[in-house]
């Protein structure tokens, strides 16, 4: 019904194509009265005959309707727009424009962006790439990130940089400095009268029907002449369902194919929706129900519509035509200032009735494709003009609230919402002011952001627990809000008006009331008796924490600005948190505590019994306020303005206490069976994300309140809340434990951290505004005390300190001062190390070290001290003096109860019996006295006279003990510990103190004396100190040398003694040692003989020395000799295809059924290579081990379903030593025996007489066999030779059954057919694996210039040398009869045979493959001549030199000789007169095919250079057959190597000589080979020319810079989705192809399964292995077939040696040539499967992902 329909439209609008005129068009319309009725009349017409035709998908489809929207829609309106033809009258509108500075370049998906770290506002000030290359800021730091979309280049924006707002392209001229000049002027004014018309016609329209929400009806003046019965069944997207969800249901409503129900998933996900049916009403209705009903069981459904073709068409139209608006304004500035006009132009309606508004409170009702659309076309508009940017501002922040609402009930992510554009207005400092003053947009957030949390407690807190999935849901959508929010805060004003003042101060007001909510919220209380049975929700509340810091740091430096803000913050601070207090049930008893003298009042409460809470915003921010008051000296100039009498202390400190004793409890592990929530707060409360506001805060606050108190009362405060009170305050040491309800241990902690905050209260003093210093020195001392862990790499330095509201951390300013970087190798990372200079800056209780930290550290700073001969004291670092505001805090160190508490826990030291202390308590009480022994040594320092000295420690600790501790003085009791023999570890920490004391005292007297003249005499005394110290030293380190020596003289006395007692057992293996080392020996016993002895090929090799092959099994560590008869011993091995030299990766190969291996073609274009890791095993134990293997995984894939690294299936296993990937065993064979040297050796001649008669006998045999009855004559048999001889197998049935097993495993590999022992290729695959794998052995020792003997690794060595024994004798496992065929065959490619058929040209075949082929096929041959005169070694010989000679034409044939002017000999040497001769007969054959070439010098390097790989390759295989020891020449890299080749092969050193000597009888050869129609076809262009030597294969070359390639895949979109970006675009590092990885666009079929585009394309490039760089998660993914994958560290590094994986730091990054190379080395040494399945086995997860889905 629809079809006929679209197929008669088409016809009936071609015609109308010819006829229409767009001019014409235009005209009648402006002559008509009603402009806005003519096009919606046009509009009615033709939109619903051009678009939405039936569900079209095809390209021409898209190209017609394209076309037609242009013609017949679209040109009318540019004629009516310009009055002139479209193409001129544009042109001539760019022209005249005068460009904005402002690039505007709106970002596509995965498109760089670049942010300046020292020159933008904030971090969402962006450059894209062309911007940030034209610009100053690529000499900066700057951090480079990929786009999410949306969002646009900042370059011109002044107000986004601090520095360089411009590029050079967007750097405004002279002429344009005029900003506020409107753009409409410079118009023709009749232009811009049909501007404001067609733009309002047009956008309404669009606006109309973007929000219609009939599905059946059109708005007035746009029905369609004769209305259809036609209807779409259109799906929308959600993000609730999962595509496979989608994909399911699809199939069964609409009964369509699983690849086009992908597509249709694929384009809902994209855009937003998607018609899945055309039809009439009830044929899509019907699809409708099926998929709500199979989609609303879990959750709501999907949402469908059926809806009337026309309003589809129209809806089509309305997206093109705000496109379109969207293109024009580009044209001109002044265009884009109509079409703002006429977007923000109220309507008739008053508020919001303009069509921007109407489009922005509809949004959420949009589908994606819609809303991305025009969130475009407002960025392309209003963002672009700044007058129009501000008022489109000021209608965002009315709505905002709205909009907000909206986006909570809406799904889509926040990328598709219009309240994501809050980043372009509010990050606009002016604007964000703007707005603050004007629409109150402080406040309207975040009470916006209150009212969304409604879960309350009784209190008015927000309560968390038990989060319902939606709640969280709408939770994580509300956190957006704080980010807005950020946004307006990121800069704070430099100027301040009473408005903004206002306004700010209305903001924070309100976000007191927020904090308020959070005072007090998830109170815990401690578990007696059970284990809590519930884990409570926590996690709601820190990650509203989290997101809160930076906003909260942002408010205390929006104050620090403004003295009278910080004074109003401050009061309303204090207000609220006095609120907070009256609500708290604490009045309970109040309680008089007395110690020392002292007495205070407080209250009983106990946190291990009440309720407490972690979460205490108000008083967290009433410090940091505090802060400032000291920072700015606002609490000193207008002390009368500050409400600091009103101030609590016990109140202030009471809340901050009581969490850090909570803190201080858990550690002790009083908590325990509140269960891990409880953990997990107090690791996040110390943790770096969130204790700037949380940790740090609480240690301010108790500073604030020790420094307004009594220290006295502040400590016994803090005993009583510690519940330590009554542990000080008896004097019996046995009431203290009877009293105490804790157990001994942990009441032992809690004095310990009790210690430790009271160290961190008066020490922690590096914050600006509590000690005297800078935010420089603060992040100093922070990376001086992780560096003093051990050195660290930049992002884990990074990580540990905390960001503020622009992501810096400052360190990049600090860290060159203290510490030195050291650069990575090819693996692992750069580190910097803390220069030596600054360890003694180093505190033991740096208040952020956890207890891991601290021992790490403290263990480091000890062994640096020792190493470098110094005490390993490690005292407290020089203090920092403190502000005004908090100077009385040192009063703490000297205070009578805090001595009190150090002379208890000495005086427990000393008397070590009862279990009551413990060293760590000792060694914080010493810090303690250091501390306070420094403070009095500055205020000596620097005062001027002995009376201004208020300090007076060294007094009071010469006092004994006041009662109830009736002890001696502090300083006696540590005088009576220095040598106390249980410590050990503080030796060198009490003599530390002792000598500071004697120090100060001299300092004393001196200034009482002399106050005139003060000198520091502390070195002097320490130096004598440190002389007698290192004496000291010395002398015991002599006495423990001597000790050495004396022990080791009596050692060597009882060795002697013992090797006398058992002489002839030691005499023994001495012989057998002796004599196992000269037979492992690879050199003869002949080795002074020259190198010309040795010989590896022809009846003059020299044999191997007879050695005995000792091997030991892995399994059960049995040795045994590798002998033809004996057990099978196996090598572990792994045979894999591989493309790594092949020059035509993507050549088809026939069907492996019918592909004929035997001859390789030179493109070498997949081979089959064999590596091992060369362990050793008895061929059974290897059975009995893979036999238990696929046991377990039967067993394993009963239980479970996923997979393993290696496939049982396949064959697969781990070797069982080493753990590397196997997948066969090859059996070790006995060396080759020596030659027989007496057997007189034919010439070529002969040989060839003899062979050819040898072939025609077999020839002859064969066809009796075949036709029964022989006709023809006989041929002449060779004497000795019989045909029908059948050997006997030189090998034990266990070695011909492993044999067959490898032949079988490459087989099967190499073929990727099943195994069949009866096809003829099986021994063809063995020699191919043999070939292979030696020319790829032999590639990697030339490129890296290694020699060619000697520097292989054990294991390649031992891996070749089986191979290639093994292949000389996977014959005998093959029918004789096959193996005779295929040297037939073999040899009829040198020697013409009229009796086999179709040979291959010349050029057809690799020479190294034929022949390793021919040389290890000739011995089936060989083993039929009985006669005893001939030697299988001329065979050898004769072979390799025929094989040579025929290289030698093939690399003439292909040359290219190129021109080169170079001075030389006319007289050329004999090698170039016979390479021209060789030529001249080459040129006789094929005539005008091959170029004349008149230097034979050139011909002859040519030559030269082409042969050399293919001596080498055949210089490996004679060795490792006939165990021929190389000569000494080839085992160094260096001059000789080619004389010593040829010798080695016995072949002439002027090749040329193989032809000229047996010039008769090559002729015919050589004319053959020439004349053979393939070569005459392959010359003339038939087919690509290999040429020689091949060269090695290289993984493609990276960019050097990293954005570069960011910027290539940003711009790639994926092939199969029309257009679209792909969403990973990954790199292959082989052939350099750009793939849409992980997206269900771009999978394919392989082998019946499903697989992604990278593992689909490693079947065509890798013989199914790949290497791929993911572009946008920087990183190399290594792919082996279906199931296997790994990741691996990316060759790009930042300036700081590390790689960024998913490029989350976004430092630049660079190519590090060295890691790349090793990239390239594992792929050329075949490594990949290998690191993969190491990395599969050392990480479980990464078996179960899916890698053929990438």
């Amino acid at each position: 019904m629809a079809a006929t329909e679209a197929d008669r439209d088409p016809s009936a609008l071609c015609s109308e194509f010819l006829d229409f005129s767009a001019k014409d068009t235009a005209s009648r319309w402006l002559a008509a009265a009603d402009l806005q009725q003519e096009v919606c009349r046009h509009l009615a017409i033709y939109v619903p005959r051009i678009f939405c035709l039936g569900l079209s998908g095809s390209e021409r489809e898209e190209q017609r309707e394209e076309l037609a929207c242009q013609l017949l829609l679209l040109a009318p309106l540019e004629w009516l727009l310009l009055g002139e033809e479209p193409a001129a009258g544009l042109a001539l509108l760019q022209e005249n424009n005068q460009p904005s500075a402002l690039c505007g370049h709106v970002f596509k998906v995965g498109e760089p962006t670049y942010s300046c770290r020292e020159c933008a506002a904030d971090p969402t000030c962006v450059l894209c790439m062309k911007c940030f290359l034209g610009s100053v800021h690529k000499e900066h730091r700057y951090r480079m990130t990929t786009s999410g979309g949306g969002g646009f280049c900042d370059c011109g924006d002044s107000e986004a940089w601090k520095t360089g707002p411009y590029c050079q392209k967007h750097t405004p001229g002279d002429g344009n400095q005029d900003t506020d000049k409107d753009p409409v002027a410079h118009l023709p004014t009749d232009m811009v009268g049909r501007a404001f018309s067609v733009f309002f016609i047009i956008l309404k329209y669009a606006v109309d029907l973007l929000t219609w929400e009939h599905e059946d009806l059109l708005p007035a003046g746009l029905q369609p002449p004769e209305r259809e019965d036609t209807y779409y069944c259109m799906l929308f997207n959600d993000e609730v369902h999962t595509y496979e969800q989608v994909i399911y249901t699809l199939q069964k409503a609409v009964s369509c194919s699983q690849k086009e129900a992908v597509s249709f998933a694929t384009t809902v996900d994209r855009d937003g929706r998607k018609s899945v049916r055309y039809g009439d009403f009830q044929f899509c209705e019907q699809a409708k129900s099926v998929i709500v009903r199979n989609t609303s069981r879990q959750s709501k459904p999907l949402r469908v519509q059926v809806m009337h073709s026309s309003v589809v068409a129209h809806q089509c139209f309305a997206l093109k035509a705000l496109s379109w608006l969207g293109q024009i304004i580009q044209y001109s500035d002044g265009l884009r200032r109509i079409l703002c006009q006429v977007g923000l132009q109220k309507g008739p309606e008053g508020e919001n009735s303009s069509l921007v508004d109407r489009l922005m409170l509809n949004d959420s009702k949009m589908w994606k494709g819609a809303r991305n659309i025009y969130h475009q076309l407002l960025m392309n508009s209003l963002l672009m003009d700044l007058k129009y940017k501000k008022i489109f501002a000021i209608q965002f922040a009315k709505n905002y609230r709205r909009l907000q609402t909206d986006f909570m009930e809406d799904d889509h992510e926040r990328v598709v919402s219009v309240t994501s554009l809050s980043v372009q207005l509010f990050t606009v400092p002016t604007m964000a002011r703007m707005l603050m003053v004007e629409e109150n947009l402080m406040t309207t957030i975040i009470r916006t952001f209150v009212d969304h949390l409604r879960h309350r407690d009784p209190q008015g807190r927000f309560q968390f627990d038990r989060y319902t999935a939606q709640q969280a849901f709408k939770f994580g959508r509300v956190q957006s809000l704080i980010g807005d929010l950020k946004y307006v805060l990121i800069s704070p004003p430099s100027k301040w008006s009473d408005q903004l003042r206002l306004k700010f101060l209305e903001g924070f007001y309100a976000f007191l009331e927020l904090l308020k909510c959070m005072q007090g919220m998830d109170p815990v209380v401690r578990q007696v008796g059970q284990h809590i049975e519930m884990e409570p929700e926590w996690e709601a509340a820190f990650t509203l924490q989290m997101k809160l810091t930076n906003i909260i740091t942002m408010i205390q430096e929006w104050c620090s600005t403004d003295e009278r803000v910080l004074i109003e913050a401050y009061k309303k601070c204090l207000s609220a948190l006095s609120h907070c207090h009256s609500s708290l049930p604490d009045g309970e008893q109040p309680i008089s505590l007395s110690l020392a003298g002292h007495s205070v009042e407080t209250f009983r409460y106990q946190v291990s019994q009440e309720k407490v809470s972690i979460h205490l915003p108000v008083c967290r921010l009433l410090a940091g306020l505090h802060v400032l008051l000291s920072r700015t000296e606002v609490a000193s100039r207008f002390p009368e303005q500050l409400p600091l009498g009103e101030l609590s202390p016990p109140l202030l400190i009471e809340l901050p206490l009581r969490c850090l004793v909570l803190c201080a409890q858990v550690h002790a592990g009083m908590w325990r069976r509140n269960g891990f929530s409880l953990i997990n707060q107090i690791y996040y409360y110390h943790n770096v994300k969130c204790r700037v506001e949380m940790f740090d805060k609480d240690i301010i606050m108790l500073q604030a309140g020790a420094s307004m108190m009594d220290p006295n009362h502040f400590l016994m405060i803090v005993l009583s809340r510690f519940e330590l009170f009554h542990v000080f305050s008896t004097a019996d040491i046995r009431k203290r434990y009877r009293e105490a309800n804790k157990d001994l241990v942990q009441q032992n902690t809690l004095i310990e951290e009790m210690l430790h905050l009271i160290i961190m209260v008066v020490g922690e003093r590096y914050v600006a505004g509590v000690g005297q210093v800078e935010p420089y020195d603060e992040v100093r001392r922070e990376i001086i005390h992780l560096l003093s862990i051990r050195p660290m790499a930049h992002s884990e330095l990074a990580k540990a300190l905390p960001e503020n509201g622009n992501k810096e951390t400052g360190l990049e300013r600090v860290i060159d001062s203290v510490a030195s970087f050291k650069k990575p190798g090819v693996t692992g990372r750069g580190l910097y190390e803390l220069r030596p200079e600054w360890n003694r800056y180093f505190n033991l209780y740096f208040h952020h070290y956890s207890r891991a930290d601290q021992s790490k550290a403290e263990e480091a700073q000890r062994k640096l001290r020792r190493q470098s001969g110094e005490d390993t004291a490690l005292p407290p670092p020089p203090p920092p003096p403190l502000c005004p505001l908090f100077g009385s805090l040192v009063n703490l160190l000297q205070c009578d109860v805090l001595l009190a508490i150090e002379g208890a826990v000495l005086q427990w030291a000393v008397e070590p019996s009862g279990g009551g202390w413990t060293e760590s308590m000792l060694q914080r009480v010493l810090h303690l006295v250091g501390m306070a022994l420094l403070e009095e040594q500055q205020q000596l320092e620097n005062s001027s006279g002995y009376e201004d000295v208020t300090f007076n420690y060294t007094c009071k600790i010469t006092r004994p003990g006041e009662a109830p501790s009736t002890s001696g003085s502090v300083l006696a009791l540590l005088e009576s510990l220095q040598n106390a023999p249980h410590l050990e570890v503080h030796k060198d920490m009490i003599p530390w103190i002792l000598k500071m004391v004697s120090n100060i005292k001299m300092m004393r007297e001196r200034t009482s004396s002399a106050s005139s003249f003060t000198v520091s005499p502390e070195r002097g005394s320490e130096e004598t100190m440190k002389d007698k110290d290192k004496a000291e030293r010395k002398r015991k380190a002599e006495m423990a040398r001597l000790r050495r020596e004396k022990i080791m003289a009596q050692m060597s006395e009882m060795q002697k003694h013992f090797i006398n007692e058992n002489k002839e057992l030691f005499q023994q293996s001495m012989e057998e040692l002796e004599a196992s080392t000269s037979a492992t020996r690879h050199s003869p016993p002949s080795a002074e003989l020259t190198c010309v002895s040795q010989v590896a090929v022809g009846p003059r090799r020299v044999g191997g020395t007879e050695r005995r092959q000792l091997v030991t099994c892995i399994l059960c560590q049995e040795e045994q000799e590798i002998r033809g008869h004996s057990r099978a011993m196996v090598l572990a091995a792994f045979v894999q295809r591989s493309t790594v030299l092949s020059k035509n990766r993507h050549c088809n190969l026939p069907n492996p059924e019918h592909r004929d291996p035997l001859f390789m073609h030179p493109d070498l274009c997949l081979g089959i290579h064999t590596a091992s890791c060369g362990h050793i095993m008895h061929a059974t134990c290897w059975q009995r081990y893979f036999e238990a293997v696929q046991l377990k995984e039967q067993r394993r894939q009963q239980r479970l379903r996923g997979h393993t690294s290696y496939d049982v299936e396949n064959g697969e296993f781990l070797c069982p030593l080493c753990e590397c990937l196997s997948n066969t065993v090859i059996p070790m064979l006995p060396h080759a025996a020596s030659p027989d040297h007496s057997v007189e050796n034919p010439s070529l001649e002969v040989w060839l007489k003899t062979t050819n008669q040898q072939i025609a006998a077999l020839h002859s045999a064969h066809r009796t066999q075949s036709d029964g009855a022989a006709e023809e004559a006989e041929p002449v048999v060779p004497q000795g030779f019989k045909v029908d001889f059948t050997p006997q197998n030189p090998f034990s049935s266990s070695i011909s059954e492993m044999i067959t097993t490898f032949s079988l495993s490459t087989y099967k590999v190499g073929l990727k057919v099943n195994p069949n022992e009866q096809d003829p290729r099986v021994p063809v695959l063995s020699w191919s694996s043999c070939a292979y794998t030696i020319q790829s052995i032999e590639r990697l020792l030339m490129d890296e210039e290694k020699p060619l003997f000697g520097s292989l690794p054990c294991r390649q060595d031992d891996c070749l040398s089986s191979l290639t024994r093994f292949s000389s004798a996977c014959w005998t496992a093959a029918p004789l009869k096959t193996v005779h065929t295929h040297f037939i065959r073999l040899l009829s490619a040198l020697v013409p045979d009229t009796q086999v058929e179709n040979t291959q040209s010349i050029l057809e075949i690799d020479m190294f493959h034929l022949l390793v082929y021919s040389v290890l096929a000739y011995s089936s041959i060989h083993c039929l001549d009985q006669s005893g005169c001939s030697v299988v070694d001329s065979g050898h010989l004769h072979l390799l030199h025929l094989v040579t000679v025929a290289h030698l034409v093939q690399i003439l044939l292909t040359s290219t000789t190129e021109e080169v002017c170079m001075d030389q000999d006319n007289s050329g040497s004999e090698e170039e007169e016979l390479t021209c001769q060789l030529y001249s007969t080459l040129r006789n054959h094929l005539g005008s095919v091959l170029p004349e070439v008149s230097s034979g010098w050139q011909l002859y390097r040519c030559l030269k250079a082409g042969v050399l790989p293919f001596l080498r390759a055949a210089a490996l295989f004679f060795h490792y057959l006939n165990s021929t020891a190389p000569p000494v020449e080839l085992l160094i890299a260096g001059p000789g190597q080619w004389e010593a080749l040829c010798s080695y092969l016995s072949l002439p050193s002027n090749l040329l000589l193989l032809h000229h000597n047996q010039q008769t009888l090559l002729k015919p050869l050589i004319h053959s080979w020439c004349c053979h129609p393939g070569v005459r076809q392959t010359l003339q262009g038939g087919g690509a020319i290999i040429r020689f030597p091949r060269e090695s294969n290289r993984l493609i070359e990276l960019p050097e810079d990293y954005s570069v390639l960011i910027n290539q895949a940003s711009s790639f979109t994926c092939p199969r989705s029309g257009g679209d970006k792909s969403r990973a675009p990954t790199l292959c590092l082989v052939c350099g192809c750009m793939l849409c990885s992980q997206s269900y666009c771009c999978q394919t079929e392989v082998d019946g399964e499903d697989v992604g585009a990278c593992t689909a394309h490693t079947f065509t490039c890798g013989a199914g292995l790949g290497l791929f760089l993911r572009v946008r998660e920087s990183q190399v993914l290594f792919v082996a077939g279906k199931t296997k994958g790994c990741f691996y560290p990316p060759p790009y590094l930042d300036d700081y040696g590390e790689t960024d994986q998913g490029l989350k730091r976004g430092n630049p990054l660079h190519l590090c040539a060295e890691r790349y190379r090793k990239i390239e080395r594992l792929w050329r040494q075949h490594g990949i499967a290998e690191v993969i399945g190491h990395a599969q086995e050392a990480n479980q997860a990464l078996v179960a992902i899916d890698w053929q889905h990438l």
